[in-house]
C-alpha cells in the first residue's frame, strides 16, 4: 500500500510538477517508469542470485523460497522495462529496436531469468531443477555490471548514466528529485510484492509437508 501511494505522488509529480524536457517534450515522462523499472529489475535479479549462492552452501529450502520470489518481481520489472524503453526509443531515436549493446544484454538477462523458471519446472528431481536455477540465477546477475557499463564502454543510441557517475548526476533539480522518489517507490513496491510472494512460498511449503505427513 505504501509503494502504491509513493507511486501515486511521483506519477502527479511527473505530469503536474516536474519541467519538461526540452528536446524530447511530454515523452521524456516516460522516464520516470522505464529508469526504476529497470533499477528495480537488477535489485530483484541480484537479490535472486544471492540468495542462491547462499541456497547452493546451505541447503535451507527458505532461501531458495526467496529466490524465486526475487526472481519473480524481478521478471514483472524487466517486463515493464522491455516494454516502455522500445515505446521511448520509437520517439527519441525514431525505433524501437536496435541491437546495441545495452538493449541485447538487457534482452539477454531476461531470457536467462526466463530460462531460471523453466529449469525449476522442467527437471523431474526438485531439488536438482533448484540447485540448476540457482546456478543460473548466478550466472544471470553477473550481466547486470556488463548492461550498466555497455554504454561507457561501447558506441550506443543510449546516454550516458546521468546520476551513477564520478562527478555526480547531471539532470536539473526538479527531474533527479523525480526520478530518486520513482527509484523509492518501485524500490518500495518491488519489496512488497517481494514479502507477499514469500509469505505465500513459505505458506505452500507448510501446507505440502502437512500434506505428506497426513498420507503416511
Amino acid at each position: 500500500m505504501i509503494g502504491l501511494v509513493w507511486l501515486g505522488a511521483v506519477y502527479w509529480m511527473s505530469f503536474f510538477w516536474v519541467s519538461t524536457e526540452v528536446t524530447q517534450g511530454i515523452a521524456q515522462r516516460i522516464m520516470y517508469v522505464h529508469v526504476p523499472a529497470a533499477w528495480t529489475s537488477f535489485l530483484a535479479f541480484g537479490l535472486a542470485a544471492l540468495f542462491s549462492a547462499v541456497y547452493l552452501w546451505l541447503r535451507d529450502e527458505r532461501l531458495d523460497r526467496a529466490a524465486v520470489s526475487a526472481a519473480e518481481g524481478g521478471m514483472v520489472f524487466a517486463t515493464i522495462m522491455l516494454i516502455t524503453g522500445p515505446l521511448w526509443g520509437k520517439i527519441a531515436w525514431g525505433t524501437y529496436w536496435t541491437w546495441e549493446p545495452r538493449l541485447t544484454l538487457t534482452l539477454l538477462l531476461w531470457f536467462i531469468f526466463l530460462g531460471y523458471f523453466l529449469v525449476r519446472s522442467s527437471t523431474e528431481n526438485p531439488e536438482r531443477g533448484k540447485r540448476h536455477a540457482a546456478v543460473v540465477a548466478i550466472i544471470g546477475a553477473l550481466d547486470i555490471p556488463f548492461i550498466h557499463l555497455s554504454v561507457i564502454w561501447f558506441r550506443s543510441l543510449h546516454p550516458e548514466p546521468v546520476v551513477i557517475k564520478a562527478e555526480g548526476p547531471t539532470l536539473p533539480g526538479d527531474m533527479l528529485t523525480t526520478l530518486l522518489m520513482s527509484f523509492g517507490a518501485f524500490t518500495v513496491l518491488f519489496l512488497g510484492l517481494f514479502l507477499l510472494r514469500y509469505s505465500f512460498e513459505n505458506l505452500r511449503s507448510e501446507l505440502d509437508t502437512r500434506s505428506r505427513h497426513a498420507s503416511v
